[in-house]
């Protein structure tokens, strides 16, 4: 899996992991990554892993997975074409005024969580043109905290952001997924975030 962000902190983070870096000091980090990649569009690569067994530990056995098919049901899932059942947003959730009705893109917390990203000089690898309240972003942002070991700032983001708005988005991926991939992903997340 990649490292999905840059930082400039102390040390310079490299955008992507050579096969000797990729394993991260935390296994919290590590947990955190994983989830992270596998949130973003299925790759060849997260195939490889799901078939090499790789992913197991996190998600147990998850058979038989075919990359046309994990891309056919992240976009039904995530992009659209007519507005997505699951958008993989924070705003979308906790920016809404009617509890029945999906919020704003860009709404308020996503601002409140690029300004988390900000205070460490962290910013989205320019390669993913997500946006800043994206699952897998924040997922990624919770691996760096970890494996900094800003332990308290984790504990703090995950209350601030991913805690408040993941289970819906969570229950809204097991209501209508299809594929087994985003079932298990789906209650891992849950389990991790939590």
């Amino acid at each position: 899996m990649t490292d999905q962000t840059t930082a400039s902190t102390k040390r310079e983070r490299s955008t992507e992991r050579t096969d000797e870096s990729d394993a991260f000091q935390s296994d919290a980090a590590a947990t955190y990554a994983v989830l992270a990649e596998c949130w973003r569009e299925p790759s060849p690569r997260l195939v490889a892993a799901v078939e090499a067994g790789e992913l197991e530990p996190v998600f147990g056995d998850l058979g038989s997975v075919d990359l046309k098919d994990l891309r056919t049901e992240h976009t039904r899932l995530f992009i659209g074409p007519a507005g997505p059942p699951c958008p993989p947003y924070e705003s979308v959730y906790r920016d809404r005024d009617d509890p029945d009705e999906l919020g704003p893109v860009k709404g308020p917390a996503t601002m409140a969580v690029a300004r988390w990203y900000r205070e460490f000089g962290v910013q989205p690898a320019q390669d993913h043109s997500d946006l800043p309240d994206h699952i897998a972003t924040e997922l990624e942002f919770a691996a760096y905290l970890a494996e900094e070991g800003f332990d308290e700032r984790l504990e703090q983001f995950c209350d601030e952001h991913l805690n408040t708005w993941t289970e819906a988005f969570l229950e809204r991926v097991e209501d209508k997924t299809s594929e087994q991939f985003y079932e298990a992903l789906a209650a891992t997340t849950r389990q991790v975030v939590g």
